[in-house]
């Protein structure tokens, strides 16, 4: 049976789904005013992981994340681009499909846009004015949070210490300086509809509660995303939803921890963070995945180039051995002999099975992928020894083909089909090769015209160094240069 830490709760839970096989899961995703940087990846990465992961147990799963594409900073980044908030959140969803597929995340996702959904959002609104848990004033409308008795429970906060951490003065169109905006009134020159409140558009939180209701229904399975978004953000959205339809809305709160750089959260506040398609110019996709897989998904995650060197290599390595063991059963398919079971493989086939066996223990107990990666990388060392000992000496049978078959299916499938890492080393269209071959030339030219001024010096010092790095120059009789790499 599956656990999963459900943050409401402060501890791991068995997880139960409200509609048998199947499983109700909402995430937040980007706002869209800028292309997303690797802390917006993980969670990406780990709740498509499970995803898949809950397919793989067999269950139908029902995904929605959404696109933030009206926002305060999607209006001033429109405005100082020149261009339309619809131009802008376009282009900047393009980027993400763009990005995104390098990561192989599955295709089976809802990702509805709050600009597609206005109505619902005006709706929820409405509803929960009707319920006494919002007023309007002067065309904005505000959730009253003092009346929502377990505002708080999910961050751990009371009202009485949250109200010691804002200013003492109320707001001109607050009754209280705790509540938050649902509908923003327009300001000149700002995206607007039209609303019972006049023209506007809808706060932040308030989408997520529309579109989760709309796709989802009043309570669902799973409601996702990274920690910094559990206050205030979650906080709202439960305060929001409950309130206007008393439904229980999620009931497992799973959130993944920050991406870190030398210690410090990844972040655009801080301007230490970097695009993913930055880091997608020196990794393959599949590199970026197993990195963000590494370390389970509730822990801190260091990024540095030097670790993802390591998980490149990793992946490398982790490739050669599903190669070798593709051709190895290539080589031995059809030319084997029929025979009785050795105790050798009969031993290998029960390793197999507990290693799957093993991968979903680690995968139930909260989706602890480091250590499901451990069985993973276990069975192939595993794998290799009965390939080395097997294959490379005696006589092999079709029972052993088949127990070699057994293992190289199983380790796609949780490769493959769970952590969505494609087995192939993607060769990065870079044009190293390119520029190494136009810095030569550019060295040769300075060397050129170093002879055509008789500064024989220089001219050797540059073929010397060129040597030392594996270059060799040529000078031909008629005068002209040419070069071989060593």
């Amino acid at each position: 049976k599956m656990k999963l830490y459900n943050t409401m709760t402060n501890k791991l839970e068995e997880f139960k789904t409200i509609e048998e096989n199947k499983v109700k899961m909402y995430v937040c995703g980007p706002t869209v005013y800028n292309y997303i940087h690797l802390g917006n990846a993980r969670p990406i990465v780990v709740f498509d992981t499970l995803a898949r992961y809950f397919k793989y147990k067999g269950l139908e799963v029902d995904f929605v994340q959404n696109f933030t594409d009206v926002d305060d900073k999607i209006i001033n980044r429109a405005n100082e681009e020149g261009i339309t908030p619809e131009e802008l959140t376009l282009k900047y969803i393009n980027g993400f499909f763009e990005d995104t597929e390098a990561l192989n995340i599955s295709q089976d996702v809802k990702r509805p846009k709050v600009t597609e959904n206005m109505d619902e959002i005006i709706d929820i609104i409405k509803k929960l004015i009707e319920n006494g848990f919002a007023y309007e004033k002067d065309g904005n409308v505000f959730f009253k949070v003092k009346k929502y008795e377990d505002y708080g429970k999910l961050s751990n906060q009371k009202i009485d210490e949250l109200e010691t951490g804002i200013r003492v003065s109320i707001a001109e169109d607050k009754d209280d300086p705790l509540d938050f905006a649902l509908w923003k009134k327009k300001k000149d020159g700002e995206i607007y509809w039209d609303s019972p409140w006049g023209q506007g558009r809808p706060g932040w939180h308030i989408e997520c509660s529309a579109m989760s209701k709309k796709y989802l229904g009043d309570t669902f399975d799973i409601h996702g995303g990274g920690q910094d978004l559990i206050f205030p953000h979650h906080e709202n959205e439960i305060a929001q939803s409950r309130c206007a339809y008393h439904g229980e809305f999620a009931r497992y709160w799973i959130h993944n921890g920050f991406v870190q750089v030398d210690g410090d959260k990844m972040s655009k506040s801080l301007g230490n963070f970097f695009l993913l398609r930055e880091v997608l110019e020196k990794f393959s996709g599949n590199v970026v995945r197993l990195f963000i897989l590494s370390t389970h998904y509730r822990k801190p995650i260091n990024f540095s180039f030097e670790n993802m060197e390591d998980t490149k290599k990793t992946l490398q390595n982790v490739v050669n051995s599903i190669n070798k063991f593709e051709e190895t059963i290539g080589k031995f398919s059809g030319s084997e002999k029929k025979g009785e079971i050795s105790l050798e493989t009969e031993k290998f086939i029960q390793s197999v099975n507990d290693f799957d066996e093993k991968f979903v223990s680690a995968m139930d107990e909260d989706m602890n992928t480091p250590q499901a990666l451990s069985t993973i990388f276990n069975e192939i060392r595993e794998t290799n020894k009965f390939v080395n000992e097997v294959f490379e000496n005696g006589e092999v049978t079709f029972e052993d083909v088949e127990a070699l078959k057994k293992s190289y299916d199983s380790l796609k499938i949780k490769l493959q089909n769970v952590f969505g890492i494609d087995l192939v080393i993607e060769k990065k269209s870079d044009n190293s090769s390119e520029l190494t071959n136009n810095l030569i030339e550019l060295l040769l030219k300075l060397r050129s015209d170093a002879r055509k001024e008789r500064n024989f010096k220089l001219s050797d010092e540059i073929r010397d160094e060129m040597k030392k790095l594996g270059v060799a120059i040529k000078d031909n009789k008629d005068g002209s240069t040419s070069f071989e790499i060593e």
